[in-house]
């Protein structure tokens, strides 16, 4: 809010008229009602804090306080408050049980605990910032009050006191809040718009489960607590840690985060994050949905265990044996049985060639799928489904990892804390900052006008079609600078679109591809076309 005062009627309160020095700064008074008329001056001042007022003998005006009572996450917390209730941070925070090692938190001076939860929520979006920089990024304009008690950013060993102290319970809390709210969010707006499905009987929500690495910074206890990839004797640069994000394949929201040690070997690594995701995300797989996964195989026992909560379509690797027990199906797929870990079960098998410009991928694609009716799930439309696992999981994580410390080609992205609690710590808070973005961003597509030109014209805006990154500048700013409307934010969100399902097309050599001189131009090219999908089998 603005409010305009004429100039006459703006003064200071002190009998000097003016302000002795920083620590006795006073806030300017009016001192009348009377009219703005054309041709006058105004003062147009923005409403920045709305607190008790405490007047000194000296006639200095101050606000009652500290920023820490009224500082927030603008847009990201309008968003999460919407969705599981008011003041769900300030909730956690009056929770929160500190560590009297670190802080002893009984009085209200430089950091509080909801203070420092948003501080390290919102560390996660500012790359190469410390955190006294995110502190006076959270505080903004609220730094200027004259307060009654003077305030001044927290040094870095006090920040790392108060994130001691608080420990990751608070932050995996408001994480387990954001994602059940965006769970919600999707239940409610299930339908709305795009949908993404598989079958006509009883349609499927379609989601992605896959693993990634993420380093950490090589201090003894990461290294003992994580270890490396790729060595045996743990000698790599970078101890990490490896993540299986849940992800809606659609939207790219994110349904949970398990991760663990990065583990020397790959395979191993995820199935066990896999055995740990239907522990203790046990909620997100529902018989409605379908997941799809990449082909590092994850066991015929846990595909069986999978099987039982919710479908699968996974990609099979050329060295797992089928025992074919049908023939040709009229779609083209065939059932087979595959067996392991003591486990064997019925699956349907598709298999099918991808044609790009005329041009054959070298290797042929097999899916495995415990969805058996061939009539409500044919064989071609879920080949067609399966390229929904790169935008569910590959584009999902690269969009959440850009804002982490030291992500880029050919380094990967980093995260900062010294410790196995902190990075617990900071994890949470990570994947909380990103699906509150995400949360916003879709409240953006549904508030979004139609283009009036283009491929998109007329039709609905899609969470996809809005840049995640440009929405995380634009919260980022309005942090910065107070309060901003969450419709006006949204609306400038909603402004800028992406141009997304272009069927591009790229040799998959690596994920961070050289960009050395020497590259040859076969490692680089981009192919704009359809990709044209040929099923392997002719029903008998």
């Amino acid at each position: 809010m603005i409010v305009a005062v004429p100039l006459e009627l703006a003064a200071s309160p002190l009998k000097s008229g003016r302000d002795l020095g920083d620590g006795d700064r006073s806030a300017l008074v009016v001192g009348g009602t009377g009219k703005i008329r054309t041709g006058g001056t105004a003062v147009f001042c923005k409403v920045v804090a709305v607190a008790e007022a405490q007047v000194t003998r000296d006639g200095q005006v101050r606000a009652q306080g500290t920023p820490c009572a009224l500082a927030r996450l603008s847009g990201m917390e309008d968003w999460l408050d919407a969705q599981a209730g008011p003041g769900v941070i300030d909730g956690i925070a009056d929770r929160a049980v500190l560590d009297k090692r670190y802080v002893k938190g009984e009085r209200e001076r430089l950091l509080t605990a909801a203070f420092m939860i948003r501080v390290i929520v919102l560390w996660t979006l500012m790359p190469e910032a410390q955190l006294s920089d995110v502190i006076m990024a959270l505080a903004g304009d609220l730094a200027l009050v004259p307060w009654s008690r003077r305030w001044h950013p927290a040094s870095e060993r006090a920040c790392l006191d108060w994130r001691k102290a608080l420990g990751p319970a608070p932050l995996e809390e408001l994480q387990a809040a954001v994602l059940g709210a965006a769970r919600e969010e999707h239940r409610e707006h299930a339908g709305d718009g795009e949908a993404l499905t598989a079958g006509t009987k009883e349609p499927l929500a379609v989601n992605s489960g896959d693993g990634s690495l993420l380093r950490v910074p090589d201090t003894p206890a990461n290294r003992a607590a994580f270890g490396s990839v790729g060595t045996a004797d743990d000698s790599a640069a970078w101890p990490c840690v490896r993540l299986f994000p849940l992800n809606d394949c659609l939207t790219r929201s994110l349904l949970g985060m398990p991760w663990g040690p990065a583990g020397t070997d790959k395979a191993a690594a995820e199935q066990r994050l896999l055995d740990a995701a239907m522990r203790d995300f046990a909620h997100v797989f529902t018989k409605d949905q379908v997941w799809l996964l990449d082909r590092l195989w994850h066991g015929t026992g846990r595909l069986a265990a999978l099987a039982q909560r919710t479908h699968f379509l996974a990609r099979l690797k050329s060295d797992i044996p089928l025992k074919r027990i049908s023939v040709t199906l009229p779609d083209g797929s065939y059932r087979a049985e595959i067996s392991g870990d003591g486990v064997a079960m019925e699956v349907r098998v598709i298999e099918y060639d991808v044609d790009v410009e005329g041009q054959k991928v070298e290797e042929m694609f097999c899916l495995v799928t415990d969805l058996l009716d061939w009539q409500d799930y044919p064989a071609l439309d879920l080949a067609r489904l399966y390229k929904w696992r790169w935008d569910g999981s590959e584009t999902a994580l690269r969009e959440a990892k850009a804002p982490l410390h030291g992500a880029g080609p050919g380094t990967g992205a980093m995260l900062r804390s010294g410790s196995p609690e902190l990075i617990a710590q900071e994890i949470a808070a990570w994947s909380a900052a990103a699906e509150m973005t995400r949360g916003v961003t879709r409240d953006a597509a549904r508030a979004a006008q139609p283009a009036r030109k283009g491929r998109r014209a007329g039709q609905p805006v899609r969470s996809r079609d809005l840049s995640l990154t440009r929405a995380r500048r634009l919260i980022l700013a309005g942090i910065r600078s107070g309060y901003a409307g969450y419709q006006a934010l949204t609306r400038e969100i909603g402004r800028f679109r992406n141009a997304c399902d272009r069927n591009r097309h790229r040799p998959r050599k690596s994920k961070s591809p050289s960009t050395f001189p020497h590259a040859t131009l076969k490692d680089t090219i981009t192919r704009i076309a359809p990709a044209v999908i040929t099923l392997a089998n002719t029903p008998a």
